[in-house]
């Protein structure tokens, strides 16, 4: 294994760890104690995607750090400190990792190895293959928190699994487990922690002996389905958002849960998460 020499140090100092497995590249947000997604982690996860793509499209595996958080998501205290513009340049950030990921030539491969929560979500939906350790969580928790997701990740939801379970997961903001979520189509398959990785490794390099042009224009065939409505749906939202985002009822749901949160915060932040209700 060979850790990644372009950009390291600014990458790991934003939260993102990257390695080499023998022409797969692992890529692991590491930003205690929820791998939460602040501009930082956005901006070196979007050049990682980019830049290979256009230089060395090899194989990508995608993971957290820790067993209980695979991505919190986006961080609701920078969110909660951004003002009206910052608002949409933030949205604007988060599509343009997803569109980075999407245009991506080569497999990538998400691990979930813990809870997988609002943008965590929408950065595994990205991903061509999505496996998951048993004791995963999924779901978008926003509307309880005053927050709303990335219009792109919801039509990409809506197109996997359909329009009632995605307006049961977007409207009731409850976590579903990791069996609920493979029956649904989110999870492609469960798999124990102890192997979660490896079998990623393994299906990358699989996928990887594939015909690397073909493969490429296949992908870019599923992925530009109904592009320009999703454009154009984009641009609407982010002219929205900051007004959403202002809203009164809005700011008090992120100032109530963030208050609950520090209030419960739990002694063990990397302990494995609690097998959800929804099964």
């Amino acid at each position: 294994m060979t850790v990644l020499s372009a950009r390291h140090e600014s990458d790991v100092a934003a939260g993102l760890r990257t390695a080499d497995h023998d022409g797969v590249v692992v890529a692991t947000l590491d930003r205690p104690p929820a791998n939460a997604l602040n501009r930082a982690l956005l901006l070196a996860m979007t050049a990682l995607f980019r830049d290979r793509g256009q230089s060395d499209p090899t194989p990508i595996v995608i993971t957290g750090a820790g067993g209980r958080f695979f991505c919190a998501g986006g961080d609701i205290k920078e969110a909660d400190g951004a003002t009206a513009d910052p608002v949409e340049d933030r949205m604007r950030g988060f599509h343009d990792l997803l569109v980075a990921m999407e245009r991506y030539p080569a497999p990538v491969i998400a691990a979930v190895n813990g809870d997988c929560v609002g943008g965590g979500v929408e950065y595994a939906l990205f991903a061509d293959v999505v496996l998951a350790a048993p004791h995963a969580r999924f779901g978008f928790p926003e509307i309880r928190h005053g927050l709303l997701p990335a219009d792109k990740g919801i039509q990409r939801l809506i197109r996997l699994i359909g329009t009632r379970p995605a307006r049961d997961l977007l409207l009731n903001g409850e976590l579903v487990g990791a069996e609920q979520a493979a029956r649904w189509g989110l999870v492609d398959a469960i798999v124990e922690p102890g192997r979660l990785v490896a079998e990623a490794l393994d299906r990358a390099r699989e996928a990887g002996r594939r015909a690397p042009v073909l493969y490429a224009a296949l992908k870019q065939a599923v992925n530009d389905y109904d592009d320009v409505v999703d454009r154009r749906q984009v641009e609407l939202t982010l002219a929205k958002a900051a007004s959403w985002f202002n809203d009164p009822v809005a700011r008090g749901l992120r100032q109530g849960w963030r208050q609950a949160r520090a209030s419960s915060q739990p002694s063990d932040e990397r302990a494995p998460a609690p097998n959800s209700t929804h099964t």
